[in-house]
């Protein structure tokens, strides 16, 4: 592209000096070329995987007088958000399950839920990825309150984020199998928890978009 808007001006200058006119003529043709293949380029260079999570596994087990909840997730970082985290910028994640009944008369009743909530980032001095978990929104309540791993690798850090193992979500006691329940799982990138330039603009954006959620309706016969 440079030799070519250079070899392009040269053509102009020398039709500016020999046809005045013309050249100019020449010279508009060949800034208009230059714009549209500038307009062209940034595009191509900027496009990038957007983010995106699948659920692959979900489904409730009885355990030790308990309903226990397993989950698994498959998640494709987008290369934006990969690259603010080469940059050491944190990125946070929640996973969210709720187990409700149902009640013809008013609004299901809520019987269990849980949440977690992740902060990842890369430690550049250490070349080490750090993964923060906790029951509350980290930002609220500080590193401190919350249980700290460290990985070698993205790909290892993100696996512990993508698997749920034996969950409580409600007691046996609290289900009635006469009743019929449902279970809402959700997962998300929490942009909330970004610094504030990127929450203006990261909401609208497909690269921050990764989010998922999926219902299941409960049999009678889980909870005996």
């Amino acid at each position: 592209m440079t030799v070519f808007i250079t070899h392009c001006w040269k053509s102009v200058q020398c039709e500016l000096n020999g046809r005045g006119r013309t050249g100019f003529w020449l010279r508009a043709l060949c800034v208009l070329t230059w714009l549209m293949a500038m307009a062209c380029m940034p595009a191509t260079a900027q496009t990038s995987a957007n983010s995106a999570v699948e659920i692959t596994e979900l489904r409730l087990e009885r355990a030790d007088g308990a309903l226990l909840l397993q989950s698994s997730l498959r998640i494709d970082l987008s290369n934006t958000v990969e690259d603010a985290l080469q940059k050491g910028m944190p990125i946070y994640f929640v996973t969210e399950a709720e187990l409700t009944r149902d009640r013809w008369y008013w609004y299901d009743k809520k019987v269990g839920a849980v949440s977690r909530h992740y902060r990842l980032a890369y430690q550049p001095l250490t070349r080490l990825w750090r993964l923060n978990v906790s029951r509350d929104p980290i930002g609220a309540v500080g590193l401190t309150s919350s249980l700290s791993q460290t990985f070698e690798t993205l790909p290892e850090a993100l696996a512990a984020i993508r698997r749920t193992v034996n969950w409580k979500l409600a007691d046996l006691a609290d289900f009635d199998a006469d009743n019929k329940y449902t279970l809402i799982f959700k997962f998300r990138l929490d942009v909330s928890q970004l610094p504030r330039p990127f929450q203006m603009t990261a909401g609208s954006q497909a690269e921050w978009n990764l989010n998922t959620q999926k219902t299941l309706r409960i049999t009678a016969d889980l909870g005996r």
